[in-house]
């Protein structure tokens, strides 16, 4: 069925491609038919509805009519919402890392019709800058290499289902102790912005789940480096730009140090 599907969704990310012209699919069973059934390469594309490179690849890209012809003869192209799917989004991180890649999003990968990656990454540009290659063109290389070199394909989803068998396997170690726990805490709290809060320059990520690393080892050790850090960070989000002074919340992070402008 060659037509965009994304209409009969509910994500709200995935309706905001319901209107491109290409031929987005969901992820269903009927989508991996489909490609087998046509013998196509899979184009994957996870994003989610506030991740900004997301509009702009498809702002660059999936609303150009050239760049979704080619998209369209070439491969099945199935669209997924993280948040919806974070378990499909977890798998096909883990492959593009193990490809050497920085993960990210949009997430752009490269999969047989029964679903293996064998290439792939992030934000791809309309035309080759910054060291990457124009989107078309690469559309274009994955396709010759998918129809030409299916040994290097089979090699290459060989190597990664070993690689990411080795990363599930589940063999259980030591428990971890609570003074390296702490030991681990106070690290993180010399890791802190003194002026600002937070972990590191801009952009800065609230990071919840370390702040309560260090409230928690506080309280058990009474480590004032730890205390002084939450305190610090909490207060200067809290009368940033990142904190919502009207409605409450905060933004998913601040694209300076000082929490001044939220994304």
């Amino acid at each position: 069925m060659t037509e965009n599907t994304l209409h009969l969704e509910t994500s709200p990310y995935l309706l905001q491609h319901a209107d491109n012209p290409v031929h987005w699919k969901a992820w269903k069973p009927e989508t991996f038919d489909e490609a087998r059934e046509r013998n196509l390469p899979i184009l994957l594309s996870v994003g989610y509805a506030a991740c900004h490179w997301c509009h702009v690849m498809a702002h660059e890209s999936f609303e150009t009519p050239d760049i979704a012809t080619i998209m369209n003869s070439s491969f099945i192209n199935i669209k997924v919402d993280r948040e919806e799917r974070p378990d499909i989004d977890g798998i096909y991180q883990h492959a593009l890392m193990l490809l050497g890649k920085q993960g990210g999003w949009p997430l752009t990968m490269f999969l047989t019709p029964d679903g293996d990656p064998f290439w792939g990454g992030t934000y791809f540009p309309p035309t080759a800058r910054h060291g990457l290659p124009a989107f078309p063109d690469l559309l274009k290389a994955i396709t010759e290499f998918y129809a030409t070199k299916q040994d290097q394909v089979t090699d290459a989803v060989n190597q990664l289902k070993g690689a990411m068998t080795e990363l599930t396997d589940a063999t259980s170690g030591t428990l971890i102790s609570m003074n390296l726990v702490d030991d681990a805490a106070a690290r993180l709290a010399r890791e802190i912005d003194p002026i600002n809060g937070g972990i590191g320059s801009a952009p800065k990520f609230p990071n919840p789940s370390i702040m309560e690393l260090l409230w928690r080892a506080y309280k058990r050790n009474g480590n004032n480096g730890c205390k002084e850090a939450v305190l610090l960070t909490l207060s200067k989000m809290s009368a940033g730009g990142i904190y919502d002074h009207l409605g409450g919340g905060y933004a998913r992070y601040s694209t300076d140090e000082r929490w001044l402008a939220p994304h």
